[in-house]
């Protein structure tokens, strides 16, 4: 039993590690999101509004028009802190190829941040759709989100960022 699983995570040891630090990233992307909704919330409670609908949002913050500008930047705020959390853990815990000398370590962290880009964009237009269009609860919206971006930078950091010469 123990062998067949020390096999498994020998096979599977690079998304093994890319999900576990993924979920880590995830937990700051939250922690983050939530963090500046409480600083930029209301008294009332931020935790309301992560787990409010869009409505209930915008009452509590009283109304304000540009409540979905706040929740989109306190949103894009913490893509930006998970991706810097997240180059570091790829770079350093989940890809083995890892880049040598100045030139080399630029090249990989702007195609790395290109790519993260790329994705926050797209976690910035679910969570318009979810919430403005489709008037789904903050919470669930980010939940989607964040498994679709897993998916999507896993195939960008294989293939692209971190991926091995042949």
């Amino acid at each position: 039993m123990i062998e067949t699983i020390k096999k498994m995570y020998v096979k599977y040891e690079e998304i093994i590690k890319y999900l576990f630090w993924g979920v880590m990233t995830t937990v700051v992307n939250f922690a983050m999101f939530y963090f500046l909704l409480t600083c930029f919330g209301t008294s009332k409670g931020s935790w309301n509004l992560l787990f409010s609908d869009f409505k209930e949002f915008r009452n509590v913050i009283g109304e304000i028009e540009t409540s979905y500008i706040l929740g989109n930047v306190c949103n894009v705020s913490a893509v930006i802190v998970s991706i810097l959390f997240a180059y570091v853990t790829n770079r350093n815990f989940v890809f083995k190829d890892k880049a040598v000398g100045k030139e080399a370590i630029l090249k990989e962290l702007v195609s790395f941040f290109a790519c993260r880009i790329f994705t926050m964009i797209v976690d910035s237009a679910i969570y318009f759709v979810g919430c403005s269009v489709l008037k789904i609860m903050a919470f669930v919206v980010k939940m989607f989100s964040q498994v679709v971006i897993i998916i999507l930078n896993y195939v960008f950091s294989k293939l692209i960022v971190f991926k091995k010469n042949k």
